[in-house]
């Protein structure tokens, strides 16, 4: 094991796929990864078994989901025992119990809305819960440029954003987290930044100087900020330029106060599968005693592309030092 970070944010990473699953069982991909009160971590991926459940030393607990989603991408715990999961194939959103029961869909399975039309859903990415009203938000990112607001209920409220580079813009509205306030971070993705909103959407804050900025989340307790984020560079291409070994460009975790002053960045060699190294950070999760577990879309980004492709490591967990 390698220890990323500096400072008060050091970490002792995993490198190898992290997690006891059963005999002939994998991720294929982790797309999102997260955490609950008790400290049981839920992945959510694109294998046979769509949300493994284990314990924070990794022992599996159960799994569900099997024949229910299209594309798994984003999940998120709510303050009421629940799990949000964001199909971004499907362009729906689910709540469930935390043991698998359905208790709200939001869309229409396989039906989207008109491309970059504002409206839910087309291909959503992630969904947020404000712990205090339990509002909630869904990152609306890949054929649209929108954050739309419901009502604990299911009742959209409102939506805000359109495509573009200013504030208040997105491309690539990727995830999405809230803090204790209720104000929402937005990783918007391509745009290399995080934005933040306070409930009604007004823009508040962006935070420049990040990678390609995929996946946010927030400890409300201790008003911290983890960001996971993919590769910045050019990459591998026919004509052979490009600065693909380059350092310091992603993939990597990076830990920020929230005024968005850089604590610690968590990760500084090019993509990879060594000890140190990460492929695509796409979901982070934080559990009380710090440690981060982060998912990686590694096998569409990176395994799919081996000769013959193959899966590779797509969860690490990085355990606070």
């Amino acid at each position: 094991m390698v220890v990323l970070g500096s400072g008060e944010y050091t970490y002792e990473v995993s490198g190898d796929d992290w997690g006891n699953l059963p005999d002939g069982w994998s991720y294929k991909e982790a797309t999102s990864v997260a955490v609950d009160a008790n400290d049981n971590v839920y992945v959510f991926n694109r294998g046979d078994h769509p949300i493994i459940v284990l314990d924070r030393n990794g022992d599996f607990i159960r799994s569900w989901g099997e024949g229910i989603f299209t594309n798994p991408h984003g999940a998120a715990v709510g303050p009421d025992d629940s799990l949000y999961c964001v199909d971004a194939g499907d362009h729906t959103v689910r709540k469930f119990s935390l043991d698998g029961r359905l208790l709200m869909t939001l869309g229409e399975k396989g039906m989207a809305s008109e491309r970059m039309s504002g409206k839910p859903f087309s291909n959503p990415t992630h969904a947020a819960i404000d712990q205090n009203t339990g509002d909630f938000y869904v990152s609306d990112g890949y054929s649209n440029a929108a954050v739309h607001k419901y009502a604990a209920d299911g009742k959209l409220l409102f939506s805000w954003g359109q495509s573009g580079t200013d504030p208040g813009e997105f491309n690539v509205v990727h995830n999405i987290a809230t803090d204790t306030d209720g104000n929402v971070y937005v990783a918007d993705r391509e745009n290399h930044r995080v934005q933040v909103f306070d409930p009604s959407g007004s823009f508040l804050a962006q935070w420049n100087d990040l990678a390609m900025a995929a996946c946010i989340a927030i400890d409300r307790g201790n008003g911290i900020a983890y960001v996971g984020e993919f590769y910045a560079g050019i990459p591998d291409n026919p004509g052979g330029m490009g600065n693909w070994t380059a350092k310091r460009l992603g993939p990597r975790a990076t830990v920020l106060d929230l005024d968005g002053n850089v604590l610690s960045r968590v990760g500084e060699e090019p993509k990879g599968l060594g000890s140190g190294q990460f492929i695509a950070p796409h979901g982070i999760a934080f559990d009380s005693q710090g440690d981060i577990y982060v998912a990686e879309v590694s096998y569409t980004t990176h395994g799919a592309r081996l000769d013959p492709p193959r899966e590779v490591r797509s969860l690490q967990k990085l355990v606070r030092q």
